[in-house]
């Protein structure tokens, strides 16, 4: 193992056991509206740890038309809840597969006028070329802010190649973090390519692996990676200190996502919500929670409209016959949440006002 690159904030003292209300902090401060959509399990990747249902090899897309149908009833339907600022978040399979992505963000964009604020995230595996992604920023720059996550897959990816393509979109203003998912038998040459990337100012998510149901972390991290997994690759705002140049040379601040409020009503802050995992903070039977009313998922290759990945609630409807969206926030009776889609969603503890 090379050195470590450990967060500044120990992430380690937060007394989980004690949280009695979180969410991202984007979610809690502002009328944000979340869409979680997974476009299609079609990718052009196969990677020896992927879940089987999580890719396909058949094009399992929707239309465009169906696309836009749904997006007009999310807005009005959030809309109606008080809601006037979204962030869409596409994924996959590979979402820049989708033929109709760029049309479809464009069509968000157009709308930017008439929303407080708007923004788009895609986790990619970021096999386009440089022509795909200047199209996808031409398509986007409109917008408040957008972001991708891009997954590092080293059975087809060069390291080289794919920090250049990061640092392409760091110039056009696109905020990246790349998501590692950290196999226990070859942790240590991940972290190796980890530092490749931080030590090019981009961030990395260093992500625990779930076992083949996606219900928990696997059981083969040694505690030294666990220690890892907890406090190290700490996320940094490189994307905005990139567009000021010179003042690169200074020292980044972290770049905190997720809020926590604790029994004694002290504040607590975490990077990202993937984190919880590592802590085996991703069990909230009986919390209220947004998810739902503030945010759904969009699942392919079925079309269902959830409150959640990991929900085992009824589906709140189909992406071609319709759904609805919750009135207020529900319990949570779901064993737990490892998707942290699932887990950045305000959470509270306390009774729900009548």
């Amino acid at each position: 193992m090379q050195k470590l690159v450990t967060s500044e904030y120990d992430f380690s003292l937060i007394p989980f056991d004690d949280i009695q209300s979180f969410g991202q902090i984007s979610l809690l401060y502002k009328d944000l509206f979340n869409v979680s959509w997974l476009l299609g399990r079609y990718c052009n990747y196969k990677c020896s740890y992927c879940w089987p249902y999580a890719r396909s090899d058949q094009k399992d897309h929707r239309s465009l038309a169906t696309l836009l149908k749904a997006l007009q009833e999310i807005k009005e339907q959030a809309r109606k809840n008080n809601f006037n600022s979204f962030h869409f978040s596409f994924s996959g399979g590979e979402p820049s597969l989708h033929p109709s992505l760029i049309d479809l963000l464009k069509t968000i964009s157009d709308d930017q006028h008439a929303c407080h604020y708007q923004s788009t995230h895609m986790t990619t595996n970021l096999s386009p070329g440089i022509g795909w992604f200047k199209k996808y920023t031409e398509a986007t720059k409109g917008l408040s802010r957008v972001s991708i996550t891009a997954s590092w897959h080293k059975e087809f990816s060069k390291r080289v190649d794919f920090k250049d393509k990061i640092h392409f979109l760091q110039d056009n203003n696109v905020h990246v973090t790349i998501n590692m998912v950290m196999v226990p038998s070859l942790f240590d040459e991940l972290y190796e390519d980890a530092l490749y990337f931080h030590d090019h100012r981009i961030n990395v998510t260093l992500k625990p692996q779930s076992n083949p149901s996606a219900s928990r972390v696997v059981d083969d991290y040694t505690e030294e990676q666990l220690k890892i997994l907890h406090n190290n690759m700490p996320q940094c705002n490189y994307t905005e200190i990139k567009r000021q140049g010179e003042i690169a040379q200074q020292k980044i601040s972290q770049n905190m996502q997720v809020e926590l409020t604790d029994g004694q009503n002290k504040k607590w802050y975490i990077d990202q919500a993937e984190r919880f995992n590592a802590f085996n903070f991703n069990q909230f039977i009986g919390w209220n929670c947004h998810a739902g009313f503030q945010g759904i998922v969009i699942r392919e290759p079925d079309g269902l409209v959830k409150r959640s990945y990991s929900c085992h609630d009824k589906p709140l409807g189909h992406i071609e016959t319709g759904f609805k969206i919750f009135d207020k926030p529900e319990k949570c009776i779901t064993h737990s949440c490892v998707s942290s889609v699932d887990s950045k969603m305000p959470k509270f503890k306390d009774k729900l006002s009548e």
